[in-house]
């Protein structure tokens, strides 16, 4: 589990209920029509905006910032140096029996044991990259659009408690609580975009450049191995990706 992410949420939630907690009642934040305005008029907003799908794989992709398996670039780098000690031991060829449940590390693996030309390699790895970052940006869209609408249907919700305020104008006392309520709409909206969908869309971000590095990391192990399959020189190479603090050669 991403611990980060669990966290942040946990105790973002948890501050904004202690502060509520510390200057009243609870109560007095719940309002069930300004909470149907606001997350109706979101998710009504997200599907005109988005195909189905699109919204399905951006909310599996949200799962997946909470339960996804951390690897770093030294994971992957140390991967690429193993298969380079195979290469060399036992050929080219038997990187064809490389069991792998990463789909790219297994295309990477077919393409040295093919003996691929290296540029035909570097064109792979473009397009890998490039759909990539395609289907990642489709996804964080759908959270920054969110992040958009909240707050713009928590302020028509305050317009319309505001119209409806102005209606009772000639009772002074419902004018306050009536006030407050009105308010509340803007207030889920805004805490929705700040607390939720944004910094989904931001991690969502985050992962996307991670997994860019590590494509990096194997298409350019992969030429290396074509080149000149020497572990150490591979590892040599492959290291530059990663900060000199944080580099660790598992190979010695």
């Amino acid at each position: 589990m991403d611990i980060a992410t669990f966290f942040g949420i946990i105790v973002g939630f948890s501050l904004v209920i202690g502060a509520i907690f510390l200057g009243g009642a609870l109560d007095t934040f719940i309002n069930i029509p300004g909470m149907m305005i606001v997350m109706g008029g979101t998710f009504a907003a997200t599907s005109i905006n988005f195909p189905v799908n699109q919204i399905i794989k951006a909310f599996r992709a949200a799962f997946y910032i909470f339960s996804g398996k951390m690897v770093t670039p030294n994971d992957v780098v140390n991967t690429m140096v193993r298969i380079a000690e195979i290469s060399r031991r036992d050929g080219l060829l038997a990187l064809e029996n490389i069991k792998t449940e990463n789909a790219v590390l297994k295309k990477a693996c077919q393409l040295i044991a093919d003996n691929t030309d290296p540029m035909m390699i570097s064109q792979t790895l473009r397009i890998e990259i490039s759909s990539l970052r395609n289907r990642h940006a489709i996804i964080q869209d759908v959270f920054k659009k969110m992040g958009t609408f909240a707050p713009s249907f928590g302020m028509i919700g305050t317009l319309i408690g505001l119209v409806q305020m102005l209606t009772r104008l000639d009772d002074p006392a419902s004018i306050g609580p009536a006030m407050a309520v009105a308010i509340l709409t803007t207030f889920y909206g805004a805490l929705l975009a700040t607390l939720l969908f944004l910094p989904i869309a931001g991690k969502l971000k985050s992962r996307t450049q991670q997994e860019t590095l590590h494509l990096e990391i194997i298409f350019q192990g992969a030429q290396s191995i074509l080149e000149n399959n020497n572990p150490r020189i591979v590892y040599e190479k492959l290291s530059s990706f990663v900060p000199p603090v944080e580099r660790r050669n598992e190979r010695g």
